[in-house]
């Protein structure tokens, strides 16, 4: 299965790739919108400040929308939260700047009674079925790091409790288009499991897709 890694100057591409080649995928690296807009699969990375993200990406949202129609991608830490509608983070207040709006919802700051950011282990909860979860179970371990999510909603597929329940896993209603809170590249086995999902998924997801 061919994966296709966006790469817009922000994101852990090595570590990744290594996730994902471990998974079985065989992993290629393009800034090319058009290597992109024919990419089996695409894995949306993220590092850094959200309005930072978006900037960088906008090179890449016309395709990136245009893929999410018929496209597995999945979306990991910034990454998942640029498929959100918008974020509070680096706007003014009371203000928020837009998302990919792939994925509803408002990406908000973690609580003030907590230590921001969350870093390390943190149990998850699975809340609803979807591929990217199989296997999962309640009181499995993923790697967080971050300061901003997306409060516990429809969309999440699987909680998190860090001062208040936020989605660790999300998707919108299609299916596919997914991503994570958590980096599954440094969350051990279950992390692996994550990125073996993505991949199986994709697989299938190919051949009925091509046949629509």
């Amino acid at each position: 299965m061919n994966v296709t890694i966006i790469d817009y100057g922000v994101g852990n591409l090595r570590s990744l790739r290594r996730g994902l080649e471990r998974a079985d995928a065989t992993v290629s690296v393009s800034d090319d919108p058009d290597e992109i807009a024919n990419a089996e699969a695409l894995v949306l990375p993220g590092v850094g400040a959200f309005e930072e993200c978006m900037r960088n990406l906008e090179p890449f949202r016309d395709v990136l929308l245009e893929a999410a129609e018929d496209t597995p991608i999945l979306g990991i830490c910034v990454g998942l939260q640029l498929m959100f509608t918008e974020s509070e983070e680096g706007a003014p207040e009371g203000e928020t700047i837009d998302g990919l709006d792939l994925i509803p919802g408002r990406v908000e700051r973690l609580l003030s009674d907590v230590k921001v950011p969350q870093m390390g282990w943190n149990e998850l909860t699975v809340e609803r079925d979807h591929p990217l979860a199989d296997g999962i179970d309640d009181g499995d371990y993923a790697y967080f790091v971050h300061s901003y999510c997306s409060p516990a909603d429809d969309a999440a597929v699987a909680t998190c409790d860090y001062g208040f329940e936020f989605a660790a896993i999300a998707a919108n209603e299609t299916g596919n288009v997914m991503g994570t809170q958590f980096h599954p590249e440094k969350s051990g086995e279950t992390g692996l499991k994550i990125l073996r999902n993505f991949v199986r998924y994709a697989e299938a997801y190919r051949p009925a897709a091509t046949a629509d």
